[in-house]
């Protein structure tokens, strides 16, 4: 008896090599625009100057981040948190009212893959060019376009790692290092580690990185509901599907879809939407550009493949009571968080006073009689100018009769500056209970009345 053949079981898919065609139509249109906004903010914010310094700077030598007017500094990491969760409102918002349009049009993975896939078409030429192209044997003219694309590549890749840093070191600094390749270590390393990623993900890995790497596309369909509009193909108008028939503009079925698989084709992670919502469509809408394309050839309709909901697609609902349905409680709900956040965060920025001060008793010291009989306390204030403009600042504490500075009153800081300044205060002798004294510490700039901060001390008097 001959044994059974053995069975190999694949844990996973092998890859199928996508060319997607170029597809013309609004919504390319609109995902070029997204693509020109995103990468204009993010090569020439850096190049930006404000008050004799680049305008958004976070330095981590001096541990301040500048955006614009605004510095901040480590004691303020609470404002990332709330950016933090302000985009993740703002992601369940858009998610749960249009879908992935996030992933299709704004995302750095598809923004990226757009322009390592232009260089792509001008270099090696369009889908059938390319196709043809990977197919060939070894040869000079195949080497060459392959070498001039990973070139192309390799240039943005590596512009864009040198911009990433310039967010961290000054960018003209970096700029002029990089003609004699003076790098620090950790500037080389995040240069490259940046460009790597770059070429890897939008030159190599793609669409792989949409389907297996992004969590995104697991927990998307927890923010889905049949009023989320969402890259739709309507099958009661295009079923049965068959190849065109001349007279008529329909399929030889009686379907509007003539199987040209032109939405396949255009599909940058290479599924058929006519297969139903699956996890892998990033809602760029490219399927829809080419869709309609195509009805515009037959003299059919558009709107064979639409931006649309599930209950609208099982009702026949118009659009108008698609806009009337996206206004739902959950909706609201994330709105109205949102609005709450951005409203406290702002709000907080705006009352934020930019003078912050410690002050710091010297505890090898628990208070000593000094001449006269007076008791002296020992303190350190550490003082931190979050402006950029220099101020003169006045020190005066309360708390105790006859309670005196023994040291100078008055210290000037520069813009952003941050330093400690020793002072002494005295209080006459029974001018407190033994053991501790509460005390404060006010400090207000003599230019500005306005900008002042006080913080509480305890003054020790020997028993």
């Amino acid at each position: 008896m001959n044994a059974p053949e053995p069975q190999v079981i694949r844990m996973y898919e092998a890859r199928q090599e996508i060319y997607p065609r170029e597809a013309k139509g609004r919504y390319a249109s609109l995902r070029w625009l997204c693509v020109w906004l995103t990468q204009l903010a993010f090569y020439g914010l850096p190049w930006l100057t404000w008050n004799g310094r680049q305008a958004v700077l976070f330095d981590l030598t001096t541990r301040k981040f500048y955006l614009f007017g605004l510095v901040l500094w480590p004691q303020d990491f609470i404002y990332l948190a709330a950016l933090l969760i302000i985009c993740a409102w703002l992601l369940f918002l858009v998610t749960a009212v249009a879908g992935r349009v996030w992933c299709g049009f704004a995302c750095p993975q598809t923004v990226y893959t757009e322009i390592f896939l232009w260089i792509e078409r001008k270099i090696e030429g369009p889908r059938s060019a390319r196709m043809a192209l990977a197919k060939q044997g070894p040869s000079l003219r195949k080497f060459s376009k392959r070498t001039a694309k990973h070139l192309a590549w390799g240039l943005v890749a590596l512009w864009t790692g040198f911009t990433f840093v310039g967010y961290f070191t000054p960018i003209k600094v970096l700029g002029a290092e990089s003609f004699t390749l003076a790098f620090g270590p950790w500037e080389w390393f995040w240069v490259l580690f940046y460009a790597l990623a770059t070429y890897g993900n939008a030159g190599w890995l793609r669409e792989q990185v949409c389907k297996y790497m992004c969590p995104y596309a697991r927990f998307q369909s927890s923010m889905f509901d049949r009023d989320t509009l969402i890259v739709t193909y309507d099958a009661k108008r295009g079923e049965p599907r068959g190849k065109v028939a001349k007279d008529t503009g329909l399929s030889v079925n009686g379907g509007s879809c003539i199987d040209c698989t032109m939405c396949v084709q255009v599909c940058p992670t290479g599924i058929d939407i006519r297969n139903g919502l699956q996890y892998e469509c990033i809602g760029c809408a490219a399927c829809v550009d080419a869709c309609n394309s195509v009805m515009d050839k037959v003299e059919q309709p558009r709107g064979l493949i639409r931006y649309s909901t599930d209950r609208a697609l099982a009702t026949g609902m118009s659009a108008q009571d698609i806009r009337r349905r996206a206004m739902r409680p959950r909706v609201l709900i994330y709105t109205a968080g949102l609005l709450l956040v951005v409203i406290a965060v702002a709000s907080s920025l705006v009352l934020r006073t930019p003078l912050k001060m410690d002050v710091i008793r010297d505890r090898g010291s628990m208070g000593r009689e000094v001449d006269g009989g007076a008791i002296e306390n020992v303190y350190r204030l550490q003082i931190m100018n979050t402006t950029e403009q220099p101020h003169r600042y006045r020190i005066v504490a309360a708390g105790l009769p006859g309670l005196v500075l023994a040291t100078t009153d008055e210290v000037t800081l520069a813009g952003t500056e941050t330093r400690a300044v020793p002072i002494r205060l005295r209080a006459p002798h029974g001018a407190g209970q033994a053991g501790s004294n509460k005390i404060t510490v006010q400090l207000t700039a003599l230019d500005d009345p306005a900008l002042t901060v006080k913080e509480t001390a305890v003054f020790i008097v020997p028993r």
